[in-house]
């Protein structure tokens, strides 16, 4: 492991998910995903969503496009949620999800949209209904 990479990671991951949820996922590790759980928040967080490409909004707006795209409900919930600290708005997320509509296919936004509206309710409301 690079712990440079891991530690710059999770500085990001807690940045994009927040300390709550990533306290969570924490606490809840075990051997059995502890080296999954390196794997990505030294990959994923540590070298892609750090990069200096794209910003965290963009990163944030092309992640739900393609978790809806591929139909991954719970990172879709999560990412959603994160948008809070990425700086995509609701806006944001409603174009993305349109444009996504032409390219991965109306039944997969039909259900991203449902899965939108209660993340943004929730939120709205103030509600930590939060998914892992």
């Amino acid at each position: 492991m690079n712990d440079e990479l891991y530690q710059k990671g999770m500085q990001k991951r807690r940045e994009v998910l927040g300390d709550a949820h990533v306290d969570r996922a924490e606490a809840t590790k075990t051997p059995f995903d502890r080296d999954f759980q390196e794997y990505i928040t030294q990959n994923a967080w540590g070298s892609i969503w750090t990069r200096p490409g794209l910003t965290q909004r963009e990163r944030s707006l092309i992640t739900i496009a393609l978790m809806t795209a591929l139909g991954h409900e719970g990172e879709l919930e999560l990412h959603l949620r994160a948008t809070q600290n990425t700086g995509a708005s609701v806006e944001d997320v409603k174009e993305v999800l349109l444009h996504t509509a032409v390219y991965a296919g109306v039944p997969a936004v039909n259900h991203a949209i449902k899965i939108a509206k209660k993340v943004f309710s929730e939120i709205e409301n103030g509600s930590t209904n939060e998914s892992e």
